[in-house]
């Protein structure tokens, strides 16, 4: 997903690392929301003849990838055996970019870049151990250099700001989860015990982890289609 191609379109020949094949709920509430929020900025883009802001143009590809918004995540999770926590926090990521830069809307030039970078992010925050950037390049269908630039950028546009309380985190559910029960059933976030637990007040600034152990991994590279 270099910046004159596309995210693939189907998995590469890849062994997963989640036996269980059941998706998290956090999955199906993070795509739902995505694609409606994406759907909607797209159609105020065409009528603003494509503009979409500046702050966040180095996310953007020349067209829209291929692959969708719910594959795209299935993909990461399939592949990187990252925990279901680290989409909501990768999506706190996006919306503390999104209403700090208020300028840039959130379109499908751009989401398939900032999910892969935020969940990357993510995971070394949250995680005890995670795959390093080389294999999430492969599985996101962007280049090692690419996504280390993205990531860079990502952590300036934020300020470094990558601590998510318990209490922000828990909102995030919150939202995710009412804004999917107004269009269906309504899906539960799976919420991690250590947060479930936590006895801290409202306001209390606990951060969720601060670990960076990586791990390394030989899986073979995507091809890009362009």
């Amino acid at each position: 997903m270099s910046e004159d191609t596309e995210a693939p379109a189907a998995a590469p020949p890849l062994s997963s690392n989640h036996h269980d094949s059941a998706t998290p709920r956090v999955l199906t509430v993070l795509s739902f929301v995505l694609e409606r929020l994406v759907a909607r900025n797209d159609t105020l883009a065409a009528v603003a003849a494509g503009w979409t802001g500046k702050s966040l143009k180095v996310f953007h590809g020349v067209r829209a990838p291929s692959i969708s918004i719910p594959k795209y995540l299935e993909r990461i999770y399939k592949f990187t055996n990252c925990s279901p926590s680290c989409f909501v926090v990768g999506y706190v990521y996006i919306d503390r970019l999104l209403h700090k830069y208020p300028d840039s809307l959130l379109v499908s030039l751009n989401v398939h870049r900032l999910l892969v970078t935020s969940v990357m992010l993510a995971s070394k925050v949250l995680d005890d151990m995670h795959y390093n950037n080389s294999f999430y390049a492969r599985v996101g269908g962007v280049s090692n250099a690419e996504l280390n630039r993205l990531e860079l950028e990502m952590l300036f546009l934020l300020d470094f700001g990558v601590v998510v309380s318990s209490r922000i985190f828990e909102s995030y559910c919150l939202v995710l989860e009412k804004e999917m029960s107004m269009w269906s059933s309504g899906d539960k976030v799976e919420r991690p015990v250590i947060l479930i637990n936590n006895n801290s007040s409202a306001d209390d600034e606990t951060e969720i982890s601060v670990e960076y152990t990586q791990r390394s991994s030989s899986s073979p590279s995507l091809t890009l289609v362009d």
